[in-house]
């Protein structure tokens, strides 16, 4: 499974990318706004600034919900670094410019995806990645999981593609659940990947090799 972290923290981001683990970078306006970073050409230039550390897809998003304005807009983010990926808004006007992208050979995530309707509409029009948000669901009292693992079901029974990208990810037991149901790629906190290194008895045991070795070494 595919790590991609989601925020617009440049410091974040270079943390996880030391840990030699991370594949990508997912970030949306919301992030962009909790990081100070305003303005159009500030946001662009953040985004180059994130392609500048990760080596990977790092997922931009269109502002515009008409296809007109998304395919404006995606292709002027497509131009900006070649491991953009242009996130589009799951709407019928996202699907149209999903189809335009893939007949292009440019790559997309299309995000905001809560039904496997939903996906199924995506993978037709040749999304490279779906962004099920499946902490959001939690939030409603729905389990996000199950409709990872539904997505999953149709996704191999016409051999689509279109990889799923596990959004929403709140904590650890997210990561491992998706990495079960076989979810392509996950996108969480820094906290939440940092939190799979932890375990009490690892702990433990490393405290007491470190008290032996210094009884035994003076």
């Amino acid at each position: 499974m595919k790590f991609f972290i989601d925020t617009a923290n440049l410091n974040h981001i270079k943390e996880a990318n030391d840990l030699g683990i991370l594949d990508g970078v997912t970030t949306n306006p919301s992030l962009m706004a909790k990081e100070g970073i305003t303005g159009q050409q500030n946001i662009l230039d953040h985004y180059v600034a994130i392609c500048n550390i990760v080596d990977g897809p790092v997922s931009a998003e269109v502002i515009s919900t008409d296809f007109e304005g998304m395919v404006r807009e995606g292709e002027h983010l497509a131009s900006l670094h070649k491991n953009i990926v242009v996130k589009i808004p799951m709407i019928l006007e996202g699907i149209k410019a999903i189809k335009y992208f893939s007949a292009k050979g440019i790559k997309t995530n299309c995000t905001l995806i809560f039904s496997s309707g939903q996906a199924l509409l995506a993978a037709k029009a040749g999304a490279t990645y779906i962004s099920p948000f499946l902490g959001r669901l939690d939030d409603v009292s729905t389990n996000g999981l199950d409709l990872i693992a539904q997505i999953r079901l149709i996704y191999d029974n016409y051999a689509f593609n279109t990889q799923i990208l596990a959004a929403s990810v709140r904590h650890p037991m997210h990561i491992i659940n998706c990495a079960e149901l076989g979810s392509d790629v996950m996108t969480g906190p820094l906290s939440a990947i940092r939190a799979l290194a932890n375990h009490p008895l690892t702990d433990l045991g490393l405290q007491q090799f470190l008290a032996d070795h210094a009884k035994g070494n003076g």
